[in-house]
């Protein structure tokens, strides 16, 4: 059996996805929710019937008591912790730029970067040989948004990758030393619920035409690059910023 890894935002798409091809590569996987708790059960029975190793429990991952006690109850429940998929993510409504009251771009801005932050400091204080740890792989989920600029849409959400990218890079070169490697994915059109959360259902149709690989991308196939990111064929992987996105 693999370490264990921490998947924050797991109970649906591709955080879901990624736990259970986790799972079937043998490692222990925690389920983290936010909402949805019947869905985060059902990733972790399914884990489980298979024959793996798997917990849950809910954490919102922008506020930082409830990241410690998430934290917390992976020591207890798995064991050592060995890599972490920053996937916990809103786009919020979509909307022209004009249309975002400040409470919004906060909460967008808190949920995004704030826990990926948060969850990242908790996992190097565990992972880090600097604080007694054994090494381990941290994978951000980012977008493609984060160079398109989301224009029309998504412009706080595709800043908040931004620094999601910037994150990245700037604790690979920090944690390199210490055995930690950081990566960050950017998926592009993905068949996934957030579109339809935002208001927007019908755009992964409506965009096919602007995609060079001429469909679009599933769950699936951001889980297994995940999966290798976090994986020894990826050892020497690091800083790396990936896009996924048929080429848009």
């Amino acid at each position: 059996m693999k370490g264990a890894i921490l998947i924050t935002g797991s109970g649906r798409g591709i955080g879901a996805a990624t736990a259970w091809l986790a799972a079937r590569r043998g490692h222990a996987v925690f389920v983290n929710y936010a909402d949805r708790e019947d869905r985060a059960r059902t990733v972790v029975d399914e884990i489980r019937a298979g024959g793996g190793r798997a917990a849950m429990a809910r954490a919102d991952v922008s506020r930082e008591d409830e990241v410690a006690a998430l934290f917390e109850a992976v020591d207890r429940e798995l064991g050592p912790l060995t890599g972490l998929v920053n996937n916990a993510g809103i786009t919020g409504p979509a909307g022209r730029t004009e249309d975002y009251d400040a409470a919004t771009i906060r909460r967008i801005l808190d949920v995004n970067v704030t826990g990926t932050f948060l969850c990242a400091q908790a996992a190097l204080r565990r992972m880090s040989t600097r604080h007694g740890g054994g090494g381990g792989s941290i994978v951000n989920l980012s977008s493609i948004a984060a160079v398109l600029g989301g224009a029309g849409q998504w412009t706080a959400y595709a800043a908040a990758k931004g620094a999601i990218n910037s994150l990245t890079i700037g604790l690979a070169k920090e944690l390199a030393p210490e055995g930690i490697r950081v990566n960050a994915l950017m998926p592009g059109l993905i068949d996934t619920e957030i579109h339809e959360a935002a208001g927007v259902g019908d755009r992964l149709s409506k965009a096919v035409p602007s995609v060079p690989a001429g469909r679009i991308g599933t769950a699936e196939e951001c889980a297994e690059a995940v999966v290798w990111l976090l994986s020894g064929e990826a050892a020497y992987m690091t800083g790396a910023v990936i896009p996924m996105a048929g080429g848009r």
